[in-house]
């Protein structure tokens, strides 16, 4: 399965938004950085809770605002809401190759979103410090992307970096 392979596949922020929530989008943009892209992007929130190109907007702002618990939170939710759609189970430490077949069957842009949204919950907990949780998101994730095409296994080196034997 190529998870870069982006033809033929609905994309996340493809999905139409309401003019409301386009304009609160649009409005957090340009103000970003003030407490006022907040407000916008959580009244988008308000507006359309299961949109996921809200949730990519709220996650980006929470993260680079380094409100790290906040992201983490919009990205267990996004995956919650992507499991749903998917027709697979909630929990990410079940999802296995036959679940992974299923979503790919149902949605495979979607599917990649939910892998991407695993790969931010395991960067969010490295960057919280909480190295066991962030080995297993990064290690289920390296395990269901065996081509590694999502990079879970660069950040596993961070975590448990390979001795060079050869310089010994």
């Amino acid at each position: 399965m190529d998870l870069l392979d982006f033809t033929d596949c609905a994309l996340y922020f493809e999905a139409e938004l309401s003019p409301e929530v386009e304009q609160l989008m649009h409005r957090a943009a340009e103000c970003y950085g003030e407490p006022e892209a907040e407000l916008a992007l959580l009244r988008a929130f308000l507006h359309a809770p299961d949109s996921l190109t809200v949730l990519v907007g709220l996650y980006r702002y929470y993260f680079y605002q380094h409100r790290l618990a906040e992201a983490l939170d919009v990205a267990y939710r996004a995956m919650r809401l992507a499991s749903a759609r998917l027709g697979i189970s909630d929990d990410w430490r079940r999802l296995d190759e036959h679940g992974l077949a299923v979503a790919a069957a149902q949605s495979f842009g979607l599917l990649r979103f939910y892998l991407l949204a695993l790969k931010a919950a395991g960067v969010v907990l490295l960057r919280l410090g909480d190295i066991d949780n962030a080995r297993d998101h990064l290690s289920k994730l390296a395990a269901l992307d065996q081509r590694d095409q999502l990079g879970a296994s660069a950040l596993l080196d961070i975590i448990d970096p390979v001795p060079d034997v050869s310089a010994a």
